[in-house]
């Protein structure tokens, strides 16, 4: 039925959670595939108020994509672990809901597998959610977990 299956990551347990839901669900499926992704997404900068700041953006994406590569290379070994064929990615976005969506359409994708922190009310509001605008814009469908109550 599902063949290759996007898991996003920020390396979060809930995250954790979500591959290990996708792990089991291709386990043992012939010809699937985990599409393992964690998005790098820089930080805004803000100049003080008393000049400009001495900062290389630069180096700060070098940073986020080396953690990048090391949730998405952890997905492998687990996957390897389990017999389950992986591609593992990365890549920088400003948007990683949109960034998600890219690469199912670039990556022939037709299920997302990802976690939720669970926000409600104003911590969601503020936070925003990755999840939800993922939910809103996927072009396959997502299956979405939640931590326990009191978990996450």
């Amino acid at each position: 039925m599902y063949r290759r299956i996007l898991v996003p990551t920020d390396g979060s347990p809930v995250s954790e959670a979500a591959v290990d839901a996708a792990i089991e669900f291709v386990h043992g499926r012939e010809g699937s595939e985990i599409v393992a992704l964690s998005v790098a997404v820089p930080e805004p900068t803000f100049q003080s108020l008393e000049g400009a700041m001495a900062y290389d953006p630069g180096l700060q994406m070098d940073v986020l994509l080396e953690h990048a590569q090391r949730y998405v290379d952890a997905i492998a070994a687990r996957c390897a672990r389990a017999g389950v064929a992986c591609t593992a990615l990365t890549c920088s976005a400003l948007d990683p809901a949109e960034a998600i969506a890219d690469t199912v359409r670039e990556q022939q994708c037709d299920l997302i597998v990802m976690g939720s922190h669970g926000r409600r009310g104003l911590s969601r509001l503020l936070a925003g959610s990755v999840t939800q605008a993922v939910l809103a814009g996927a072009p396959v469908p997502v299956m979405v977990l939640r931590p326990a109550a009191g978990a996450g």
